[in-house]
């Protein structure tokens, strides 16, 4: 953890370091003539190399991470997820909450636009669904558009999905994902190299990215221009060898001309359902493939008072906005029971704050 917050010092040269000294504590109980001896380290950077520098913000972390029950994942472990640790660039240092395996035998990344159209946002549903049966891990970005919608629909059909953050765990960004995240954690996690107090800064997105590329079997971009973080992950992707693959779109849209783009270059392979996944990656379905519907889905009163407004209504989408006024509910919540209702199967939610029944 000390490392990690050492200036000019990134996870290529801490593992240079950590090699030569033997661990990460003789590190900094070498000498600076020691360390200044140690290749790409020399003398400049073996000068920053100072615990005290930085002992009263560990104190801080370990505190942190003990009270929020965080796991801190060193390289060296072996719960640090398997697939990252393939690559020099890979965090020493994963902050993790959660509840599954980071060494799943599957898992699928899923990225795409803040602003996703009608397609997409059915389009990500139904891929979500049907890679149930296959049994992986979901990995997203928890942010707008695609990325939510992945995260909301993995834990809808029982999923384990892994939100990769670029943040610190005291946090959440967008803070309207917080009744999903609390979700996730039951069943999956989230995930992320940024210490607590870390704000969710510009360039701490790229960095985010390498992660869910490196973290997965198989990235999915579901709509996504030609520039943007979809891109950089499914290049990123390209270049750790993961299988990529590509929603297509119209050749006009501009929502999904980086998918096609991708098609077309040969940098992801042209996706219309779970089963094209499966074909190339040689994926069996799970034996008992079986789905356990209810019933009986059990609903509150303020949750039976919205649905039947919904059945009553004679418009079947209803923005957040009209449900507040028309129900004289706060819009708090109301945003947490629509959310409980979305995982229950009975609504679905639309691109403008909108709601539909299912």
């Amino acid at each position: 953890m000390a490392l990690t917050r050492l200036n000019g010092i990134g996870p290529i040269l801490s593992r240079q370091l950590i090699s030569y000294c033997g661990s990460a504590e003789e590190v900094f109980k070498s000498s600076l003539s020691a360390l200044s001896k140690i290749p790409q380290i020399g003398t400049q950077k073996a000068r920053l190399v100072k615990y005290d520098d930085v002992a009263e913000e560990i104190d801080k972390e370990l505190e942190f991470a003990e009270n929020k029950r965080v796991s801190v994942l060193t390289y060296l472990d072996e719960a640090y997820p398997r697939r990252l640790n393939n690559y020099e660039d890979a965090p020493i240092i994963l902050y993790y909450k959660g509840t599954v395996d980071l060494n799943a035998l599957r898992t699928v990344a899923i990225v795409g636009t803040r602003k996703p159209t009608d397609y997409g946002i059915l389009s990500c549903e139904k891929i979500v669904e049907q890679l149930g049966k296959y049994d992986p891990i979901i990995v997203s970005g928890m942010a707008y558009g695609v990325d939510s919608t992945a995260h909301r629909s993995s834990v809808r059909n029982n999923i384990p999905t892994i939100g990769v953050l670029g943040h610190g765990l005291d946090r959440l960004y967008p803070a309207t994902n917080r009744d999903l995240a609390s979700k996730m954690i039951e069943n999956g996690g989230l995930l992320t190299e940024f210490p607590s107090g870390t704000n969710p800064d510009r360039e701490n997105f790229p960095m985010r990215n390498r992660i869910i590329a490196a973290l997965s079997d198989v990235v999915i971009v579901i709509e996504s221009k030609r520039k943007g973080g979809s891109m950089i992950t499914a290049n990123l992707a390209n270049g750790y060898f993961k299988d990529v693959f590509a929603l297509p779109g119209r050749i006009n849209d501009d929502n999904s001309s980086g998918c096609n783009l991708l098609i077309k270059s040969h940098k992801a392979s042209l996706l219309e359902s779970a089963e094209d996944i499966a074909y190339i990656m040689r994926w069996e379905e799970r034996k008992d493939t079986k789905k356990q519907h209810e019933l009986f889905i059990e609903l509150d009163e303020s949750e039976t008072r919205i649905i039947d407004h919904f059945r009553s209504s004679q418009e079947k989408e209803i923005t957040i906005d009209k449900l507040h006024y028309q129900l004289q509910l706060p819009v708090s919540q109301l945003s947490g029971l629509l959310l409980g209702l979305e995982f229950k199967g009975m609504i679905k939610s639309l691109p403008g704050k909108k709601y539909v029944l299912t």
